[in-house]
């Protein structure tokens, strides 16, 4: 349990600190600000909603980041964004999977709902899953040991847990994978699949390629969006599930293409 002896420091270096922890890292977890500071998990969400109330972070589930974070977001920030659009997607992707496959589940929110699905297949066995992210590897765990968990190497990145270059490549180029599930921030028939995150995007392009079949997982929102860093052209990838609004002029851009597109109902 945490001390109360820094309970009666004056809130203000403590919220200065807090708010600098905050944009240092991309994301603050309620519970490690509470033992970093020293102070209860009460005091932290206090001091959060005070940081929030002067336009300094903004809460998420589970912790805050920063107010001027850019246009990437945490992967807490991201869970309940769309979530009924995103579980429709995670339970149809789910079902592509057969028992004895290595497949790659991508780090990011559409793959925490796949990760939850393929646990809840309790007839799934002999499944090798490869991930480059740390809360996927997690989620994963309960399907032990009828599934083998495998978290690549790399650097950690805060925002979405996730672990990119340099060490992750020479592991990913000794594998050979039956499908890969690929999220994105951008599809776009003409644009490609794109991500905001240039050593994200790295990641996805390399498992691409060490896959026999590539499956992109994204909601509708992504559809005609293209960001700045390039996956790999629509060409690369063999089917989009997606589910929620999406333009139909797109839908049918990326079907002209080559891509087949499951559209499910959330």
């Amino acid at each position: 349990m945490v001390s109360n002896t820094k309970e009666f420091v004056s809130a203000e270096p403590r919220r200065r600190t807090l708010a600098r922890l905050i944009a240092e890292r991309g994301f603050l977890r309620v519970a490690d600000a509470s033992l970093e500071l020293g102070v209860s998990e009460v005091t932290v969400r206090g001091d959060l909603t005070a940081l929030e109330a002067a336009g300094l972070v903004v809460r998420v589930h589970g912790g805050a980041m920063p107010a001027n974070a850019g246009p990437e977001s945490s992967l807490e920030s991201s869970l309940d964004r769309d979530a009924a659009a995103k579980r429709a997607i995670a339970d149809a992707a789910a079902r592509l999977v057969s028992s004895g496959q290595a497949i790659y589940v991508d780090a990011g929110s559409t793959a925490m709902a796949l990760a939850h699905a393929l646990v809840a297949r309790q007839e799934l066995h002999d499944l090798t899953v490869v991930t480059s992210g740390l809360t996927i590897a997690l989620a994963l765990e309960p399907a032990l040991p009828r599934f083998t968990v495998i978290v690549t190497g790399g650097t950690l990145r805060p925002l979405q847990h996730s672990l990119v270059n340099p060490f992750a490549m020479p592991m990913l180029d000794s594998l050979h994978l039956d499908t890969a599930f690929i999220g994105c921030n951008g599809i776009d028939p003409r644009g490609g699949v794109t991500n905001v995150n240039l050593p994200e995007a790295e990641i996805k392009t390399r498992v691409v390629s060490r896959s026999a079949s590539s499956v992109l997982i994204a909601d509708g929102t992504k559809l005609g969006r293209t960001d700045l860093a390039v996956i790999g052209p629509v060409t690369a990838f063999d089917r989009l599930v997606t589910a929620g609004d999406a333009p139909d002029g797109v839908i049918a851009g990326l079907e002209s293409a080559g891509l087949a597109v499951d559209r499910v109902i959330a």
